[in-house]
């Protein structure tokens, strides 16, 4: 009879110093001796990536992807090494793996690589040998040119997914500092509470929103293959079996909706209008395609009424990284656009409430709306979909506003 797989997932602050990997070790062999054949995934050490990000932009700042990738990926071999060997330590029968050598097969986009195919022979071979297998997150290797890859920041997440899906593991336990998603953020509502259980369609929403629990590509993925994944701290003596996190799941598995589960938000805003343009038909498409066209993603947009039947304003968020971005790609277009100027705000933050609830009731975006105004913050834009509305305020009232609505929509923990 087989054993049930298990996937535990470790980060970077999990592995930050030896003492920690030893209790990553502890961890492992607990959940090995209650049943389950492991695949280990680890990130690099606390610090390490961002150094070795600093070593490559000292050396060449105009740098060759491909060579940035063979670079930033080896914290996650020196983790992966070390764990193995903690884990040998104890008595348990381990061994390291790079992704190649899994192979972890992915596209030949250096640095946002996406993951094509994980064949299970090799991880299958090393559970019938008895053998706890310790992989590198965050990497792979491209299917047409067998240089090494990396998924993007978070990509150990996306890592541990794919590794589940692959080996139809029971559960992905995702090991963090955090001992769950929480109903907000517990540092600006000190009576935000744990989520037992919340959907992926929610996850989603929140990793999008500016939750960093979980990277996005690892919801969306873990969503397409129905893999169930528990968020928990590693910094307590509980593992994954106990059930001590927040587990991402179907909605159907969840017994209990409420109408909102959370409020997130997101600094990391800039809102740009682009003043005057043509108020004519194909206008949006006019700003919005040379946008996309230079890899920009776009959030919220408004458009606002033509005052004269000649001109109007367009305006819409971007994350504050691509702002440079989308500013140079309006330029480059601005003799098919034809506008006055453009103005740009980074002093916002979106705000959004989440739930599955409000696909089956009215009423959410109004409360909302009057719960801001009731307390004087104004609201730029509006932006909706089946169960999130995202409001964006200028980022001084970001703490008000989050303990306003949570407040409203009984979030807070009983007492």
């Amino acid at each position: 009879m087989s054993r049930k797989k298990l996937v535990m997932k470790f980060g970077g602050t999990s592995v930050a110093n030896l003492e920690r990997i030893r209790r990553v070790a502890e961890k492992v062999k607990i959940e090995h001796e209650n049943g389950y054949d492991i695949a280990v995934v680890v990130s690099a050490m606390s610090g390490v990536t961002n150094q070795l990000v600093g070593y490559v932009d000292q050396l060449h700042p105009l740098y060759d992807p491909a060579e940035y990738d063979a670079v930033v990926s080896t914290g996650e071999l020196v983790t992966a090494g070390l764990t193995a060997l903690a884990l040998q330590n104890l008595g348990c029968d381990a061994r390291s793996f790079s992704a190649a050598q899994i192979p972890i097969i992915t596209s030949d986009y250096h640095s946002k690589a996406r993951i094509k195919d994980i064949p299970s022979d090799t991880l299958e071979a090393s559970f019938k040998e008895g053998k706890i297998t310790v992989i590198a997150g965050f990497q792979g290797i491209s299917e047409a040119t067998g240089r090494i890859t990396t998924l993007g920041r978070g990509g150990s997440d996306t890592s541990a997914v794919a590794i589940a899906a692959a080996i139809g593991a029971e559960r992905c336990d995702i090991y963090t500092d955090v001992d769950g998603v929480y109903t907000t953020d517990p540092r600006i509502a000190s009576d935000a509470r744990k989520i037992p259980n919340i959907s992926y369609e929610e996850m989603l929403e929140y990793a999008s929103l500016g939750a960093k629990v979980l990277q996005t590509r690892s919801v969306e993925l873990a969503m397409a293959h129905n893999v169930p994944v528990q968020v928990l701290s590693s910094l307590t003596d509980h593992v994954g079996s106990d059930h001590p996190g927040t587990l991402v799941c179907r909605e159907e598995e969840i017994m209990e909706q409420q109408l909102v589960t959370g409020i997130a938000y997101a600094k990391d805003e800039t809102k740009i209008s682009v003043i005057n343009v043509a108020d004519t038909p194909g206008i949006a498409s006019d700003v919005f395609v040379p946008l996309a066209d230079a890899g920009v993603n776009v959030d919220m947009i408004v458009q606002n009424v033509s005052a004269n039947g000649r001109t109007t304003h367009m305006t819409f968020t971007v994350s504050g990284r691509e702002k440079a971005l989308a500013i140079q790609a309006l330029e480059g277009h601005k003799d098919k656009i034809q506008f006055e100027r453009i103005d740009t705000d980074d002093n916002v933050t979106k705000v959004s409430a989440i739930g599955v609830g409000m696909r089956s009731h009215a009423g959410i975006a109004a409360k909302m709306f009057r719960t801001l105004a009731e307390r004087g913050i104004n609201i730029h834009v509006i932006a909706t979909s089946e169960i999130k509305v995202s409001v964006l305020i200028s980022a001084e009232y970001t703490e008000l506003a989050v303990r306003a609505l949570h407040s409203a929509f009984g979030l807070a923990a009983e007492k």
